[in-house]
Formats: C-alpha cells, structure tokens, sequence
C-alpha cells in the first residue's frame, strides 16, 4: 500500500504515463507486453495504486523516446517551442486523427522505425 504522501505524486505519474501510451496509440495490454508486466500492473501504474519501479520507469523510458527525468517530473515538464507548427503540420496530424486507432498506430510505427534508423531517439536508450 502507499503512503498518503506518495499517492499524490504516483497518481500524477501515472496520468503522464496514461497520456504518453494514448499519444502513441497503445492499449494497456500492448504497453504491459512492452515492458513486461500484466496489464494489471499497468492499469494500476495508470490509476497510481502501485509504486512504479526504477526499471519499469527506465523501460517506459524507453518505449516512449523520453529521459527518465521527463517523465518523473524532475525536468522541465513543458520545453519551449522555438516555432508553431506549419499548416503542413497540422493537416497531417488532422488526417491522422481521422485514421482509426489500428491505422493511427501503424503510422506511429513507422514514425518511429524512420526516427530509429536516422538515430533521433538514442538518448533514452
């Protein structure tokens, strides 16, 4: 069990962790699969009724091309855009929206395939 203290931070947590899985278009059960854990576990990451784990953190970490510090809060959570996004920008991720949710985490696949192989998200690994 968790102590009153801690419940307030570990439910912030999981709300960040519920944001970033729905970003990328995961279930619950494709998340739990990822870092290894029952979608239980992540059910209760999510609400913040069980401790997350420095492991679990780095996995998810991971998974979500963050430093562990974005995502426990101990860096700056919101970083400064140097621009708007173009109009380009925007009609795409307005037909990516329109995608369902299967389609949507197709291209977010791919997305992240492109980024791997031009080496963008090596710094969380």
């Amino acid at each position: 069990m968790i102590k009153q203290e801690s419940r307030a931070y570990f439910k912030a947590l999981g709300a960040h962790v519920t944001v970033l899985r729905k970003s990328r278009g995961m279930t619950q059960a494709e998340l739990a699969r990822a870092i290894g854990v029952s979608q239980q576990a992540v059910f209760a990451y999510e609400l913040g009724d069980r401790r997350i784990s420095v492991l679990v953190l780095a996995k998810l970490a991971r998974i979500f091309s963050t430093p562990v510090g974005d995502l426990v809060g101990l860096s700056k959570q919101v970083r400064e855009r140097k621009g708007r996004l173009s109009p380009r920008c925007i009609r795409h991720a307005e037909r990516l929206q329109a995608l369902s949710k299967t389609q949507q985490r197709f291209v977010v696949r791919i997305i992240d395939v492109l980024e791997d192989s031009n080496g963008r998200r090596g710094y969380a690994r």
